[in-house]
């Protein structure tokens, strides 16, 4: 067994514990210990990741692992963090994500017999009575306490959105979670983000009450970006972990554009190198900041471990032909092309039409929307600023043909170094 919070500790990834007996506990032999994810999506993000590789670093260390999915907390929703209140998931929408979370999960962690475990908090919740539940756990929390809480207090400063009842009772049911793997599984530990403290710190209070037992908590400190930006966003919005919202080749890019500032930490945070190489990696990224090889780095061990080896190397192929000024786009096959546009947006063209007047490149760049008008694109051309499959083109008459149309059926407009869009060639060209 490995010292996982010893690892932990050197990645800078503790912002809080309940017991300075943690590390004794964990040193006695194998721990249970779970995290929870809340199921507002069917597919989880970047901003899930650091807890997934929490987990999974505590079952590399030789501990069992529970992922807990809010199949029943989801219909109630966490005020730790909201300005307001969400919106409530039906039945329906709330298994979908469920079922989808589940199936990512099950790519970081070893679900086989005796190991992790998958577990939704719905399978208990939703057989709780209100009376029984009164009377067992809420007699347990004092609602002072709860008011002091900065999740409670913030929106109460909020005199426009205040705090439902319902969403004022969410820190009472992931305490019974706590409570429930407690006596069904052995679990005693949780962990989370920190701003999951006072919710983990109340469910170890209650298997103290109602147990007689120690529990403990664990946190992590919050991802944030050096330059104020909110981690786990990009220009398209979240970046996500299932391909279909966030293809590989985007996934890649992300990581690969990480702030000089944040590539060290981000590698601690979300990569198994040992702590030794990372900081080599920092060493030569400050010798020389050009060449990126810290974030290369981070970007390869991450898009391999969320997407496998197979997606890294498209990723890896298309980003190598796309920065290559003399780079052969024809080399690309049309899944990497498909990937890397998939976030792009798109104007459709029909196939008998290329070659023609229809295909004009001055009409093509106005009614897809990459400029307003065909006087601006005119106007633009010459310059130089628009390129076709990375070809400067300057002529004003120009007009896309077969000759344009790359793997796939696509053809790629650039303005500017930015700006793309992804003519879909329909009808067979």
């Amino acid at each position: 067994m490995s010292d996982f919070l010893a690892d932990l500790k050197a990645r800078v990834l503790v912002h809080s514990c309940t017991s300075d007996t943690l590390a004794a506990a964990l040193a006695r032999g194998p721990m249970t210990g779970y995290i929870g994810f809340d199921p507002t999506s069917d597919s989880l993000h970047v901003g899930s990741l650091l807890q997934i590789m929490t987990l999974r670093r505590f079952q590399r260390a030789g501990h069992r692992p529970i992922a807990l999915v809010g199949g029943g907390t989801g219909l109630i929703g966490d005020p730790s963090g909201k300005e307001s209140e969400r919106t409530l998931l039906s039945d329906d929408v709330l298994e979908k994500n469920v079922s989808g979370i589940r199936g990512q999960l099950e790519r970081f962690l070893d679900f086989g017999a005796g190991k992790a475990l998958l577990l939704n908090n719905a399978d208990w919740l939703r057989k709780t009575h209100l009376l029984d539940f009164l009377r067992d756990i809420g007699k347990h929390f004092s609602v002072n306490e709860m008011l002091r809480r900065d999740s409670v207090k913030d929106r109460l400063a909020n005199r426009e959105s205040g705090i439902s009842f319902t969403e004022f009772s969410y820190i009472l049911l992931q305490s019974m979670d706590f409570l429930q793997l407690f006596d069904d599984h052995g679990c005693n530990l949780q962990m989370g983000g920190s701003d999951q403290w006072g919710n983990i710190v109340s469910g170890a209070d209650l298997i103290r009450r109602l147990r007689g037992a120690e529990a403990y908590g664990l946190t992590s400190p919050l991802i944030n970006r050096a330059d104020g930006r909110k981690f786990g966003k990009s220009e398209a919005g979240n970046v996500w972990l299932d391909p279909k919202r966030t293809s590989p080749y985007e996934f890649y890019q992300f990581w690969l554009n990480t702030d000089d500032k944040d590539v060290a930490p981000y590698l601690k945070a979300f990569t198994f190198l040992p702590v030794d190489v990372i900081e080599g990696l920092a060493r030569a990224s400050a010798e020389n900041p050009a060449a990126r090889e810290a974030q290369r780095a981070l970007a390869a061990e991450v898009t391999a471990l969320v997407h496998g080896g197979e997606a890294l190397a498209r990723a890896k192929h298309a980003t190598q032909v796309f920065f290559d000024p003399a780079g052969n786009w024809r080399q690309l096959t049309a899944q990497e092309l498909q990937e890397a546009f998939q976030g792009a947006p798109s104007h459709a063209l029909p196939a008998d039409a290329l070659g023609t007047e229809r295909a004009a490149l001055v009409g093509l760049l106005a009614d897809s929307g990459l400029y307003p008008s065909r006087g601006q694109a005119r106007k633009d051309l010459p310059n130089g600023s628009i390129s076709i499959n990375g070809q400067a083109v300057k002529d004003v008459e120009y007009r896309v043909s077969k000759d344009d149309v790359l793997p796939g059926g696509v053809i790629v407009l650039r303005k500017g170094k930015k700006t793309y869009m992804a003519i879909r060639v329909e009808g067979g060209a």
